[in-house]
């Protein structure tokens, strides 16, 4: 008698967190765009109090980058995700990889190279929301 008044009178199933809508590749590309524009800008400024500042920013930028992709890995992108595009675990591997490098570098072509893979899974991802 009590299991069936404390039983749930409605069952609910979800595949992500919040309702869809909460997820979007383009948060860790506008980071990624940060990181770029910094190591331009640094190229162009050799004054050391700028280039601190500006190392101390893209680094934050790219943890930001990093934390977006991993979200999406992690909160996102599920089995039949993963099951679709089989490339995506090495997708993003190479993603955070690429955000790491940029993140130690101040070569805006190590910029880029995270910006052309997450435009890669920003392909994925909506490719994921039509279905």
């Amino acid at each position: 008698m009590l299991s069936r008044l404390f039983a749930p009178k409605v069952k609910v199933s979800a595949h992500c967190d919040l309702p869809c809508g909460v997820y979007d590749p383009a948060q860790a590309r506008i980071e990624a765009e940060s990181v770029k524009a910094i190591q331009e800008k640094m190229a162009a400024n050799d004054d050391p109090h700028f280039q601190a500042r500006a190392t101390t920013i893209k680094e934050q930028r790219a943890e930001l980058a990093k934390h977006h992709v991993s979200v999406l890995w992690s909160d996102y992108f599920k089995a039949p995700h993963f099951e679709k595009y089989p490339e995506l675990h090495q997708l993003v591997n190479d993603t955070l990889k690429a955000l790491s490098a940029a993140k130690g570098s101040t070569d805006p072509a190590t910029g880029q190279k995270a910006l052309d893979y997450i435009a890669q899974i920003d392909k994925i991802f909506w490719e994921t929301k039509k279905a």
